[in-house]
């Protein structure tokens, strides 16, 4: 028996948001690997955004108009939003690139970049087994592991702008970046907990 009630289309939803998430945070680290057509690279995230914005109106549309729910209304408010504040930051990442005029990367932006991208793996499939509890705590174990390596990396990255002899504008520029970076593993972190306290709430 499943431990969290399916609610199909709520579900889909959620993988929807979850796949907008992992296609753009792939996107992201493509881009700064790359970093060739950069505006075009820059659109295509955006549009990713969009989309996740689109997205995240229909679940709260549904929210409103659904009378049994698979599990709490604010819950399924909160799940919905974090994983739009995941997109979010990193079409903000994305945007900062042209923003800021940046003419080339930094070893630990790609870094934190792929930590990202491992994180939106594990989230896909933690949404994919929200009725698998042991799975499921398991992902979010892992993916509050991450948010860890995410703020090392952070933090040598901030202190290896200071070590350097670099000008003043570039370290305000980059400083930003790394904690835009950083700070969507704090909101992959964040849906880990919530898809916690669903598991929890439902056991």
């Amino acid at each position: 028996m499943a431990m969290i009630p399916r609610d199909e289309k709520f579900y889909e939803l959620f993988l929807e948001q979850a796949d907008c998430v992992h296609d753009a945070s792939k996107k992201l680290v493509s881009l700064l690997e790359e970093f060739e057509d950069v505006q075009k690279r820059v659109t295509e995230i955006e549009f990713l955004e969009h989309r996740g914005d689109q997205l995240t109106h229909t679940v709260m549309m549904r929210l409103n108009k659904t009378f049994i729910t698979p599990f709490d209304r604010e819950d399924i408010h909160a799940l919905s939003s974090a994983l739009d504040d995941v997109l979010d930051l990193i079409d903000g990442v994305a945007g900062r690139m042209i923003t800021y005029k940046v003419k080339e990367t930094t070893p630990g932006a790609r870094q934190l970049a792929k930590v990202i991208q491992h994180g939106s793996e594990i989230l896909l499939k933690a949404i994919t087994e929200l009725s698998k509890p042991a799975k499921l705590l398991e992902y979010c174990r892992q993916l509050k592991q991450l948010e860890v390596e995410g703020d090392r990396i952070k933090a040598n990255c901030v202190g290896k702008l200071f070590e350097d002899d670099m000008d003043p504008i570039e370290v305000i520029k980059w400083k930003e970046i790394y904690e835009v970076l950083e700070g969507t593993t704090d909101k992959i972190e964040d849906v880990a907990n919530i898809l916690e306290t669903v598991l929890l709430k439902s056991t």
